[in-house]
């Protein structure tokens, strides 16, 4: 009896909002008049259902609706901060130039992580081009079931040799490595303790376990021995990044390593802007503070210096990455890397494994770039890595000097908060390998210019 009063209400009140409707009228009481017809036979939540658009979409209108004013205010304020991150669009390859839309001009790349050049180089274009062929372009399945190639494990035993490691476990990115390794490894009973400034991809990582979670202030030996010392946890992990990212920074990783020794600790590095670059032959942040082999894991990526596609990785003992392929759910409940993406790898392996020419280049280019851009008056943060953060503290400024740059030719991009403090915007530069030294005293020239033109510099 109440469902056929619903129907004689809605049938009521159609009439009377018909103009709600108008657009497609015959389907409001079309469903009433099936409704008529089958619901004897029908299931309570059935007839619900078939009454649902009735009405819904108003509903939904209005909820939309209330979304698009609080976001649009909220943006709103972002542009009027001077923080909103606008998306220039690149329409070429990517390499030390590239061209974007709305110009043909070739434009001076300084703010990728192409620190070798290999994103568009002819060998690994080739060499990933004859797999996608070979193998097709994707599995369609995540690994446990049918997504292992034999090409898949080759490149894991690369990565482990690079590293010299036991074995190794391929992700999607390294943001799914680190979200898929603190919870599969830690308990209530452990103790996990991160630098302040590590990478957001640790940061919520951490928070998926239920490890008692303990931050130390960034690169503050002190406040990690302490924190060290009062713990009484099962497993005690120090996790940091190697070189953190927006500053170009570098862990004190060997006092880190001592410190694990003394208070049985582990160490975990994310190494996503170390490895094939940083180091004499490019094996990262331990071979730069003469540490090899003592971090127990290291997380990386294959998207930066190695190749610039896509796909990380966790690499370190093998009863860690077998756990890890029977519980880490990011492993798990993800495709695996396309064949393409995977031949990228093996090229760019292969290419270490046998030089460290391009190594040694980028780091002879990151010197130029920073001696000559201290001498000229800026303030550049980090040591010397590739990631040169060109210091200029307001977020307005970083913004209109970005855009100056890109004006005589120079893209390079402003950071602000929140990807960095309030008060610590810059313009973050990445030397490349592929950069000729003509190249990086162009990029000198201009911001010397832009510098002088917006008051930075005398």
């Amino acid at each position: 009896m109440f469902l056929c009063r619903l129907v004689v209400v809605i049938q009521s009140r159609a009439s009377r909002r018909r103009d709600l409707y108008s657009s497609q009228p015959e389907n409001t009481f079309s469903r009433i008049e099936k409704y008529r017809k089958t619901s004897g036979n029908m299931s309570i939540f059935s007839k619900l259902l078939l009454f649902r658009g009735v009405g819904g979409r108003q509903y939904s209108a209005a909820a939309q609706s209330q979304l698009r004013e609080i976001l649009g205010t909220q943006l709103a304020g972002i542009k009027e901060a001077g923080t909103f991150k606008a998306e220039r669009i690149i329409t070429s390859s990517q390499s030390t130039q590239i061209t974007v839309q709305g110009s043909d001009k070739r434009i001076l790349n300084f703010c990728a992580n192409n620190y070798l050049g290999l994103a568009n180089h002819p060998e690994i274009v080739e060499h990933s081009q004859k797999l996608l062929e070979q193998y097709g372009a994707g599995l369609s399945s995540v690994r446990f079931i049918c997504g292992t190639q034999d090409i898949h494990k080759q490149l894991e035993k690369k990565i482990a040799q690079f590293h010299g490691r036991e074995d190794t476990i391929l992700y999607a990115s390294c943001f799914d490595a680190n979200a898929g390794i603190f919870e599969a490894i830690l308990t209530p009973e452990d103790a996990v303790f991160s630098d302040e400034l590590n990478h957001a991809s640790i940061i919520d990582g951490i928070r998926l376990c239920k490890a008692k979670k303990q931050r130390y202030r960034h690169r503050d030996l002190k406040d990690l021995e302490e924190q060290l010392k009062a713990s009484d946890a099962r497993l005690k992990l120090i996790a940091t990044d190697g070189v953190f990212s927006m500053d170009g920074n570098i862990a004190p990783l060997a006092r880190i390593v001592e410190l694990a020794k003394k208070y049985n600790a582990l160490v975990f590095v994310d190494e996503c802007n170390a490895t094939g670059f940083f180091g004499a032959t490019g094996r990262g942040t331990e071979e730069y503070d003469n540490v090899m082999g003592e971090v127990d894991i290291i997380n990386s990526t294959l998207g930066k210096a190695l190749g610039g596609a896509s796909g990380g990785y966790t690499t370190g003992p093998a009863e860690l990455i077998s756990f890890l392929r029977q519980k880490s759910r990011p492993y798990l409940f993800s495709n695996t890397l396309p064949p393409a993406v995977v031949a990228v790898g093996l090229k760019v392996m292969d290419m270490l494994l046998q030089s460290s020419e391009l190594t040694q280049r980028v780091q002879s280019n990151t010197q130029r770039f920073r001696q000559a851009m201290t001498k000229a008056g800026f303030t550049i943060a980090g040591e010397n890595h590739p990631i040169c953060p060109v210091m200029l503290g307001d977020a307005r400024l970083a913004s209109k000097f970005a855009d100056e740059m890109l004006t005589r030719g120079i893209y390079v991009i402003g950071f602000s908060y929140p990807v960095v403090p309030q008060g610590k915007a810059r313009i973050r530069v990445q030397i490349s390998a592929a950069h000729t030294e003509a190249e990086i005293d162009r990029a000198i020239a201009a911001f010397v210019e832009v510098g002088r033109s917006l008051k930075v510099i005398q």
